[in-house]
């Protein structure tokens, strides 16, 4: 995906999110909106990527992507191969815009964010129809896995595998909808549960924060990490779904919810939900709310990739894929250091890190040399099956050198060095370094292989120590900055 360009096409809330997503994996992006001022969300969008988008992963990212606002469509066409279009829902406008982009460029690839439109009804007009297709994400889109890819009646495989790989490279689930549907899948879900709650509030059952309180502390949880259908087979105990199906499935009939029946949605209920909104959650700003959002998705996220479930295994995939990357190309974040070292941290430095004297505390150094020990880990090999099947590896001696202040809001990268690697010990050296390559701290580590059953060193196994010689081998002739202090 190397010099790889997109064009984003719709500045709004979810074109932004496009551009900042396709950014930190280092994918060009020009940017085109007929109102400039639609470009500050873009900014902001792209910030928020590199502080949130960031905290997902313990490997390091790809160097982020150009930026460009262009003046023109023209312009924004010109070096091109993909076009997200994210303009508002309005059947003319995308049909207009479509022509367009075929009377400028005749072979692009559209990919229309619609969350609602047929593919088949976008291309209706347009000369080479199979060159749409639908993929509709959820915001924010620099932090939602899920794309839905739904491909119309004129298509080109070729195409739709090419859009997939897309999606898979920069950490998304494009899931393929077998069908055109209005609304497509997630949004009907969603449609579903709106309409009821319309009719809950309306019908004075609960107030807004009593249902997203009843949402967020009970099915959100667990749809969350295991959907619909495998929490209800486990709510039907050990005889699973067909249990719960037989037990459950008359309820249908009965007359609980009111799905084919809407409110009208006059301004007597509209008001009613605005101020229990308002109510709700009017003590903060959105950009705070949106802070908030981006923080939990992250932890949990986080916590799925340790578990290998749910989003939490595209995840895991996507962090190997860079890991694997950083490997094979031996590329430095910063570009000024030698490409014989591992890449094995980054980060921007988030506010919460920082001490009463303003600069990052003591504890959390260790916290990101830890983080990088553990990416040497997993780059040799010791995953969580490894660490499943009985074996991982114990710190037990560390020793940390403070050389600079590092300050909220500086880009940081970890190189490591393997000093040593062998049947059942690991030394690495770290070096904290800024975007810029100065040297802020240097973090060493003794590490044994230890059995978890006996809890006693034991010989790692022979893929891991094959990978350790290796890596010995290519950063011997590598320097740190000073001695090593760990005697092994």
């Amino acid at each position: 995906m190397k010099n790889l360009s997109v064009t984003c096409i719709g500045a709004g809330v979810i074109g932004s999110g496009w551009a900042a997503r396709l950014l930190v994996n280092g994918i060009n992006v020009n940017v085109f909106d007929k109102r400039p001022e639609s470009y500050n969300r873009t900014r902001l969008s792209v910030e928020r990527a590199k502080k949130y988008f960031s905290q997902l992963t313990k490997a390091p990212l790809r160097e982020m992507g150009s930026l460009t606002f262009e003046k023109s469509l023209e312009g924004a066409l010109k070096t091109s191969t993909y076009i997200i279009e994210s303009v508002p829902e309005n059947l003319q406008l995308k049909h207009s815009l479509y022509k367009e982009i075929e009377q400028i460029s005749n072979n692009s690839i559209i990919l229309s964010s619609t969350s609602g439109f047929k593919p088949t009804d976008l291309q209706k007009h347009m000369k080479n129809p199979q060159n749409l297709l639908v993929t509709h994400p959820f915001n924010p889109v620099y932090l939602m896995p899920l794309v839905e890819v739904v491909p119309g009646q004129e298509r080109d495989q070729n195409i739709v595998d090419d859009v997939h790989h897309l999606l898979e490279y920069i950490g998304m689930v494009p899931i393929i909808i077998k069908k055109e549907i209005d609304a497509f899948v997630a949004d009907r879900m969603l449609e579903a549960m709106w309409r009821e709650a319309l009719w809950l509030i309306k019908d004075d059952i609960c107030t807004t924060k009593e249902l997203d309180n009843i949402i967020t502390s009970s099915f959100g949880i667990r749809f969350a990490q295991m959907g619909i259908f495998e929490s209800y087979r486990i709510a039907g105990g050990d005889q699973g779904m067909r249990h719960f199906l037989d037990q459950f499935g008359p309820a249908l009939k009965w007359p609980w919810s009111r799905l084919t029946d809407v409110p009208e949605f006059n301004s007597d209920l509209i008001d009613k939900i605005c101020s229990q909104s308002d109510a709700q959650s009017d003590m903060y700003s959105i950009s705070e709310l949106e802070d908030i959002r981006d923080k939990n998705l992250v932890e949990l996220q986080k916590a799925l990739r340790n578990n290998r479930w749910g989003s939490g295994r595209t995840l895991a995939s996507y962090e190997k894929d860079l890991f694997d990357e950083q490997s094979k190309e031996a590329e430095k974040a910063s570009g000024k250091i030698s490409s014989d070292l591992l890449i094995t941290y980054t980060k921007t430095i988030p506010p919460e890190w920082a001490d009463y004297n303003g600069h990052m505390t003591e504890y959390r150094y260790l916290n990101c040399f830890g983080d990088a020990s553990d990416a040497v880990m997993l780059h040799i090999g010791c995953d969580k099956a490894y660490i499943e099947a009985g074996n991982s590896y114990f710190t037990v001696e560390t020793n940390i050198r403070h050389l600079n202040e590092l300050k909220v809001g500086q880009e940081i990268y970890i190189e490591t060095k393997v000093i040593k690697g062998t049947e059942k010990k690991l030394h690495v050296f770290h070096m904290l370094r800024n975007k810029e390559g100065e040297l802020f701290a240097t973090g060493e580590h003794l590490l044994l292989h230890v059995s978890l059953k006996t809890r006693k060193t034991c010989p790692a196994s022979k893929p891991l120590i094959d990978k350790l010689i290796e890596l010995q081998n290519q950063h011997q002739e590598t320097s740190v900055p000073s001695e090593p202090k760990i005697i092994v």
